[in-house]
């Protein structure tokens, strides 16, 4: 095992004698453009004289300093993960170690960027899981929280932002024309990993917010100079106002930090990152052109997310990383709770119900799912579930527990316990502990079976009518996935529908526990209606089906349903029976395409959208594909011609149709968009939708490699350049895709984006046989990748390179050829390769009842 590979049985040890105090960190950043001096004095305490190790990744280790004394020849120490020491002091103890760091271009550590604009360095820490120690020696473990102190020198014109409010610079100490240095007060007690360093010539805007206790909280949102003009400062500060105050009051604890900056960084892993006083977030969120409300409404969603963290994570902290799950699903019920009760996103839920659940629905059918609360016996298990079952399914269990004990009961008990728990570390007995003590219920039976279970359940009615339609038995029947035989108890609700002049309205409901397998509901015999509607509300989580007459009314009357967030349930069934081959995927796109102008949520829209492409292509039966998706495309293009002008729906209307084009006919209304021959009434095509349209064109061979490059003269920024690099890959040659292939699995030269950026475009193919030469040349190279690039631009390559576009028995035989001689793969690496293999299977059954 690689000494990088931290074990929870290390963690604990460790933990069982060691508690830190604090660390002074000094960095000089001004060394060179691939490394930089790192000095971490570290005090902590021991109750035993024993040898331990500190956790650090760097170039090279200078110096080693244990209570005073210098440790010779400190490079014999260091492994290039540890640097092993002799033993402690019983009691206090100080020690110091000297480095030399290194940069990434990864977005783990200490990450570096030049910006193409104005050739400004900007550098950001990214720490979750185990990177902190790439930027400071130090104990990565969640458990062992200190204060941390930051010295940063740095050249003068920067600005630099850490966990502690931002001081005034000085002059550098050895007095260096244009270096100065920032020495920041110490940060409450937190976790290595929430550390954060941002720095570089970022600028925004700034606000404040007055907290309940009367202090007065600064705010700061930032992005690179160059992209500061679009960033949307006053919006996010409202936003973050909004959910401190909802935040304040549901947790009964005031905000816990001194202040609050949120900075757009480039090349960025993920959504965000809740550093305390210092959220990170992908610059995608900055909006330098039009995009839709859906877009918008997951930038605010994110914001709340991070905020929740400063409470449920930051405050208090899991043990270990058992409880991430914890940390991940309180933020993400929380902020869809907060957005829909506190800001303009009021059908937050309807947004959750389709996208994340339908985000935990899928994972959770994969062969890779895992319990909620997963075995995370080291790093490596980590780094492999963030993950649908972490954060969606997560945070859906949380609402149904939260049905289960009652809201005022639950929030009674989360309030109880941050008081008991403040700047401490849990697990997650000790939430439970707090909310038995409020509700009054035994939640162990819960936890195990939502817990420490995997797997999806499946809900199906039961009905029988008389001849009048009248119901004379309602039952609800329950099954459990062969390879997760768990039956669960589900609080719910079921709906009643019937139609009234031309609408589909409610005119039944009644809440009720079910449990076992079969339920028997003996409120609705008597009634009737045209549809019934299991998990109205979506209070639980499962499958829900529909019987055959509400299948039947549903895909008829979708539309003429006003309650969104029953449709939205009505399309998650749909949609569910079609990956599970009971609803010919040629029928979801009709009901897609019949219904969609039916939507108002532009967060549905967007989820649709992307359902239509997948039925139209991958789902599609193999000799209907090119046809499929030829008459979704021209539809799509109607529907857009169709909107209104200037609408959100046109706007992802005109973005799915440039994704769907295939015929001459598309690639002249592209040629006709992007020239202005043809217009849309009220749509500009700006920056980033003409990059849209000429990666299509690329795809479609409307454009060549010289045409690319003139389109990026005019844009010549990081996010034209990424644009630019998945215009090139997705060119229709060989020529155009064995390079694509050659800079990013041959070659360990681009940044993280942009590997992501080339892959992209090499997938975006019409004729598919393009492809064929790398099905296998994939699986013979994928355990070198694996062993040589870090763990981010690994994942990257081996998951994005998967050969699932259309799939194919051909690929299923390499997969499971490739499994079998693997035995021995780490386990990351074999988990990308079966869930790949896995969607392949599933299209291939999708496919087999399309055509039946």
């Amino acid at each position: 095992m690689s000494s990088e590979n931290l074990t929870r049985d290390e963690a604990r040890s460790r933990a069982s004698f060691l508690s830190t105090d604090s660390y002074d960190i000094r960095l000089d950043l001004t060394t060179d453009e691939r490394t930089f001096l790192t000095e971490t004095t570290l005090r902590f305490s021991s109750s035993e004289a024993r040898p331990t190790f500190v956790d650090l990744i760097a170039q090279s280790v200078e110096e080693i300093e244990l209570n005073g004394q210098v440790l010779e020849d400190p490079a014999s120490r260091f492994d290039g993960a540890r640097v092993q020491l002799p033993a402690l002091a019983e009691g206090a103890n100080t020690l110091r170690i000297l480095a030399t760091g290194r940069y990434m271009n990864t977005g783990e550590g200490l990450h570096r960027f030049v910006d193409p604009v104005d050739e400004e360095v900007y550098l950001y820490t990214q720490f979750e899981v185990s990177d902190a120690r790439r930027m400071f020696a130090c104990f990565e473990q969640p458990d062992l929280k200190a204060t941390f102190a930051l010295t940063v020198t740095a050249p003068q014109h920067w600005r630099v932002i850490s966990n502690a409010p931002t001081p005034a610079p000085s002059a550098a100490e050895d007095g260096r024309e244009g270096v100065a240095t920032w020495t920041f007060d110490p940060t409450e007690r937190i976790s290595t990993y929430l550390v954060a360093l941002i720095a570089g010539n970022y600028q925004g805007g700034t606000g404040e917010v007055t907290t309940r206790d009367g202090r007065t909280i600064p705010m700061g949102v930032f992005a690179r100079a160059s992209l500061a003009e679009h960033v949307d400062a006053q919006n996010v500060i409202d936003v973050t106002r909004a959910g401190i105050d909802f935040y304040e009051e549901a947790f009964d604890q005031d905000f816990p930090f001194r202040k609050y900056d949120q900075v757009f960084v480039p090349e960025y892993n993920m959504g965000a990152m809740e550093n305390p006083g210092a959220v990170t977030y992908v610059e995608v969120y900055v909006f330098r052109s039009e995009v839709s409300d859906a877009v918008r409404e997951r930038r605010d969603l994110t914001i709340l997310h991070e905020l929740a963290h400063m409470w449920f994570g930051d405050l208090v902290t899991m043990r270990w990383w058992d409880d991430l799950w914890l940390n991940e699903s309180f933020a993400e019920y929380a902020s869809t709770l907060a957005s829909a009760e506190s800001t303009r996103w009021t059908d937050s839920w309807t947004t959750f119900a389709l996208s994340e659940k339908g985000w935990a629905y899928q994972q959770d059918q994969l062969p890779s799912t895992h319990p909620v609360v997963a075995d995370m016996v080291d790093l490596e298990a980590v780094e492999t579930n963030f993950d649908g079952i972490t954060y969606a399914k997560g945070a859906s269990v949380l609402r149904q527990l939260v049905a289960y004990v009652g809201r005022e009961e639950f929030f009674a008990g989360v309030r109880a316990y941050f008081a008991t728990h403040a700047w401490g570390n849990t697990e997650l007995k000790d939430l439970l502990v707090e909310l038995e003590a409020t509700s009054g219920r035994d939640l162990s039976s819960w936890a195990a079976l939502w817990l420490q279970r995997a797997g999806v359940n499946t809900l199906r009615p039961v009905i029988e009518r008389d001849a009048e339609g009248v119901v004379t038995r309602f039952a609800i029947a329950q099954t459990a996935p062969v390879e997760h035989p768990t039956l669960r108890p589900h609080r719910l609700q079921v709906g009643g529908f019937s139609l009234q002049d031309g609408r589909l309205v409610r005119t039944e409901s009644v809440e009720l526990d079910i449990d076992g397998e079969l339920t028997e509901v003996p409120q609705l015999a008597g009634k009737r209606a045209d549809l019934w509607l299991l998990n109205d509300g979506d209070l639980a989580y499962a499958k829900v089906r529909l019987d055959e007459a509400s299948l039947a009314v549903a895909m008829e009357h979708l539309r003429d349903l006003d309650d969104s967030l029953a449709r939205t349930l009505l399309w998650s069934a749909a949609w569910d029976m079609v990956r599970d081959g009971e609803l010919p995927s040629r029928r979801f796109q009709q009901l897609v395409l019949a219904n969609l102008t039916g939507e108002d949520s532009s967060s549905v829209v967007r989820t649709l959208l992307q359902q239509l492409e997948t039925v139209a292509g991958p789902y599609a039966a193999v000799d209907q594909r090119a046809l499929r998706t030829e008459s979704a495309a021209s539809a799509v293009w109607q529907l857009a011609e169709q909107a209104e002008a200037g609408s959100d729906a046109q706007l992802q209307l005109l973005e799915t149709f440039a994704r769907l084009a295939r015929t001459e006919e598309h690639r002249h209304t592209l040629e006709g968009l992007l020239g202005g021959s043809i217009t849309l009434p009220g749509r500009t095509i700006d920056t980033d939708l003409r990059w849209k349209l000429v990666i299509s064109l690329a795809v479609l061979g409307g454009i060549d490699a010289a045409g690319i490059d003139e389109q990026l003269a005019s844009d010549d920024t990081q996010s034209g350049r990424k644009h630019a690099l998945t215009a090139r890959a997705a060119l229709p040659t060989e020529v155009s895709k064995a390079k694509a292939w050659r800079r990013t699995m041959e070659k360990d030269t681009l940044a993280n984006e942009s590997v992501t950026a080339v892959i992209q475009g090499f997938r975006r193919v019409v004729d598919e046989e393009l492809l064929t030469p790398y099905r296998q040349r994939y699986f013979d190279v994928i355990s070198r990748v694996w062993a040589e690039r870090s763990h981010e631009i690994a994942t990257r390559l081996v998951g994005g390179y998967f050969p699932h576009s259309y799939g194919g028995q051909g690929v299923l035989d390499a997969a499971d050829a490739w499994l079998a001689e693997a035995e021995d793969a780490p386990f990351g690496l074999r988990r990308i390769v079966i869930e790949g293999r896995d969607t392949v299977a599933r299209q291939e059954r999708v496919r087999a009842a399309d055509v039946q």
